[in-house]
């Protein structure tokens, strides 16, 4: 049930539930594990355009986060039994044990045109067993919900609690070799990064680790002083959900200390619109959002274009930047801004992931720039 009372049938699949949030669609035709998991989809309902999802069933280590974000999903075809060799359970059943619902035999070609044309709405996703709906009070629910602008989501999926990440990058050479499971357990640590977790994905962390990087991950509301203290030698800005501007209530300040305090910052999807906001830019809700892992970017100082996988809402508003901050990419759907970088300082920002999994992987040259920032500051 939409917010406007369009209303999509179809055959309810997961958990027997009802969830209320912002209805988008993602183009991505991998990674369905990954994007249910990714924190950045917190409060929302994710319409898939690719049909086939489920047929690989889900597994213990294709995931961004322990416990998923996304609220609920919208498919197509109904899930088949899993095709493949890393399956651990039915992507049904896993569903399930997070209390996720989901509804099938939905026409995803006529909402995705309907969150294309009109923007992403509130829906309603309830999945009764015994079909017994009570319609005008779903439809009232969505009347309800808030909406993602003015909502801060990236604290409720932050850590509580300082950690350090240790753990690489995957690699099919690896699995099995000595029981291994892919992963680069150990790597050589060089460097040290503080990465502020705003809804950081498993894989960001990884990436930074495989190039020689002892990770700490703190929570979203650290304060500037204590990130400092652990005498990092870079910061990085993680990816998260919500509205930028009311995660920056209380970031935004520690961010310009961070900036000031002359060390290499890097930061990805929400880390960069928070990195805009602490250098004096404004963001602003996007019509319907970047959601999909074939989005064209052009890095606009080697002229090169990247196929990226994205998942945001909010952008950085045209115009807004001030003078001495540099528009490094642009996406090449809709011209809106991809990346930024403050001139003549060893900061810098891109909306998209360049650490996608299961991929692309054509922007992953990003975090050894980071790395290059941080070895040429030591």
């Amino acid at each position: 049930m939409l917010s406007d009372g369009t209303l999509f049938w179809g055959r309810g699949l997961g958990a027997a539930t009802m969830r209320v949030g912002e209805v988008c669609f993602n183009t991505s035709l991998t990674g369905y594990q990954e994007i249910m998991t990714d924190p950045s989809y917190a409060g929302q309902i994710i319409t898939f355009t690719f049909p086939h999802i489920g047929n690989v069933g889900a597994n213990s280590m294709d995931v961004e986060t322990t416990t998923p974000a996304a609220l609920g999903l919208v498919l197509r075809a109904d899930m088949t039994e899993p095709s493949n060799y890393r399956a651990e359970r039915h992507f049904d059943d896993w569903l399930k044990s997070f209390d996720l619902p989901g509804i099938s035999g939905v026409d995803t070609r006529r909402l995705t045109r309907r969150i294309r044309d009109g923007g992403a709405p509130t829906g309603c996703l309830a999945h009764v067993p015994d079909g017994t709906f009570d319609l005008d009070a779903l439809w009232r629910k969505t009347q309800d919900w808030p909406g993602l602008e003015g909502m801060d989501l990236a604290i409720q999926v932050s850590c509580r609690q300082t950690y350090s990440w240790r753990e690489g990058t995957w690699e099919f050479a690896r699995t099995g070799v000595d029981g291994e499971d892919g992963f680069e357990a150990e790597p050589a640590i060089k460097r040290h990064v503080v990465a502020m977790d705003f809804g950081a994905k498993r894989n960001i962390l990884r990436n930074l680790a495989s190039l020689g990087c002892k990770v700490t991950v703190v929570p979203a509301d650290t304060k500037a002083a204590d990130v400092l203290a652990h005498e990092p030698d870079g910061i990085f800005l993680a990816n998260g959900p919500g509205d930028p501007a009311a995660t920056g209530e209380y970031a935004v300040p520690e961010i310009k200390t961070l900036v000031e305090s002359g060390k290499p910052v890097f930061g990805i999807c929400l880390g960069h619109q928070m990195l805009a906001l602490s250098l004096g830019a404004k963001t602003e809700k996007m019509h319907q959002g970047h959601r999909g892992a074939n989005h064209p970017v052009k890095d606009l100082t080697t002229g090169k274009v990247e196929i990226t996988s994205q998942n945001h809402g909010f952008m950085i508003s045209e115009g807004s930047l001030p003078e001495g901050v540099e528009i490094t990419h642009r996406s090449l759907f809709d011209g809106s801004i991809e990346g930024i970088r403050l001139s003549g300082r060893p900061v810098f920002s891109v909306q998209y992931h360049p650490e996608a999994s299961p991929g692309p992987k054509d922007s992953h040259y990003l975090f050894q720039r980071f790395v290059d920032f941080i070895d040429d500051k030591n």
